[in-house]
């Protein structure tokens, strides 16, 4: 008891002596100048490669990178070596089962089997959830696995991708009772995989809509002056309008799940389910997904906001498609849609990659080359000043990257990395900003 008292009296003394020497400091600045220090850190990845060989490079040093933000240099207060401050991924293997499309090369079962074996591969801590998309004529949607690890569960989830393709409507009221059954189990007190086969719940419901069925809607205005009305129902679809400037032409997409809705769900899956991993999509499809262009730039934002990196994985075109194309993306663009070439645009802009698969084993490779290069990025991070207010916009941001060989030349290399960021406004802003 004696030297417990005598500890507690030293440190006494030496908390009256530290707050004594500082004394002379604080009463020389005004109290609202005090407590006012925080630091906001804006943080992203970056993967290097060298162009020629494709390969990452990994033994950078921070003078090696420039970043600009709005053309500004910035000075990097963080930087991490490649791949050694990484967050467990969450990451959402979205599947266009359109047959006509993917789902032609979806129901092969080498095809299955390569992406499977691919997944099976998870480094510890990363996740994996799958999505199928453009299902039936309904262009309905399903959860076949929802977050796991688990060999098992992503393997019965894959086997279920052909049917999806051949027998839709049989497959996905199978899908939903099997889904049924594991949350009955769950209610029961076993342990099992939870799917939620409804969409989430939104953000804002327009309290002026009379009509029961709306669940969201969602108004986007364009730089050019365009305004598109995303509506989303209760049953998934989504009505698309999007109205000039002048108002002279609306053009209307009804009934439709698109690749903005289901961007929009999976990096939601991703924040509410695995708040504490890093979300990474990958989009597999043959390419052709009509998306007005001022709905895809707000997507892009989504994801930068939330930190998540989109990939894509594209299949060939049927020939027909080939053919119609160079007649169909003329006149897609005059009315404001991208017909072709929206996820390699998504890639670009959030620090993804966009390959190409053609054969069976092209599948599981470029699958792996993508889950590779997720968890080997550098770590990046500059701060802002105490006198940078948030100003509601996004910001560009710009890498570069100098490298030289063993010969002493100047290295050609690819950068990836997401090309922008909105200023967190306050704490809770900054914690999602630093994910």
């Amino acid at each position: 008891m004696r030297t417990s008292h005598s500890n507690f009296i030293h440190r006494f003394f030496a908390i009256v002596i530290f707050a004594l020497l500082l004394t002379p400091f604080v009463r020389g600045q005004e109290v609202a100048d005090t407590l006012k220090i925080r630091t906001r850190v804006v943080f992203l990845d970056a993967l290097v490669k060298d162009k020629k060989t494709g390969l990452p490079i990994t033994d950078l040093k921070p003078e090696s990178f420039e970043l600009f933000d709005d053309g500004k240099p910035r000075t990097l207060s963080y930087f991490t070596p490649e791949g050694q401050a990484r967050k467990p991924l969450a990451l959402v293997l979205i599947l266009d089962c359109r047959a006509d499309g993917a789902g032609r090369f979806l129901k092969r079962p080498e095809v299955i089997e390569a992406i499977t074996e691919q997944l099976k591969k998870l480094a510890p801590g990363d996740e994996i959830a799958v999505m199928a998309m453009n299902v039936g004529e309904d262009e309905q949607r399903e959860w076949l696995v929802k977050f796991t690890n688990n060999p098992v569960e992503i393997a019965a989830g894959m086997a279920r991708v052909p049917a999806f393709v051949d027998k839709p409507e049989e497959a996905a009221a199978e899908n939903q009772q099997a889904q049924k059954e594991k949350e009955q189990k769950k209610a029961n007190g076993s342990v099992t995989l939870s799917v939620d086969t409804e969409s989430t719940t939104p953000k804002e419901t327009p309290a002026a809509d009379n009509k029961a069925n709306v669940l969201e809607t969602e108004t986007i205005k364009g730089k050019n002056g365009a305004v598109v009305t995303r509506t989303t129902m209760k049953d998934g679809s989504v009505n698309v309008k999007r109205t000039n400037k002048s108002g002279s032409v609306s053009v209307e997409l009804n009934d439709i799940y698109d690749m903005a809705a289901a961007v929009r769900e999976a990096t939601r899956a991703a924040e509410q389910d695995r708040p504490n991993s890093r979300p990474a999509i990958v989009w597999l499809s043959d390419g052709i997904a009509p998306i007005f262009y001022e709905d895809r730039d707000a997507t892009v934002q989504i994801l930068i906001r939330s930190n998540a990196t989109f990939n894509s994985m594209t299949t060939d075109l049927r020939t027909l498609f080939k053919f119609l194309m160079p007649i169909g993306k003329p006149i897609a663009g005059w009315i404001g849609v991208s017909l072709y070439g929206s996820a390699k645009y998504l890639a670009r802009n959030t620090g993804g990659e966009a390959l190409r698969v053609n054969r069976a084993s092209d599948y599981g490779t470029a699958l792996a080359k993508i889950m590779d290069n997720l968890t080997s990025r550098y770590s990046l991070g500059f701060a802002l000043a105490e006198d940078e207010k948030d100003d509601g916009r996004m910001h560009e941001l710009m890498l570069r990257v100098k490298a030289v060989d063993a010969k002493g030349k100047q290295r050609r290399l690819e950068i990836s990395s997401r090309r922008g960021y909105f200023m967190p406004k306050n704490e809770i802003e900054q914690a999602a900003t630093t994910k």
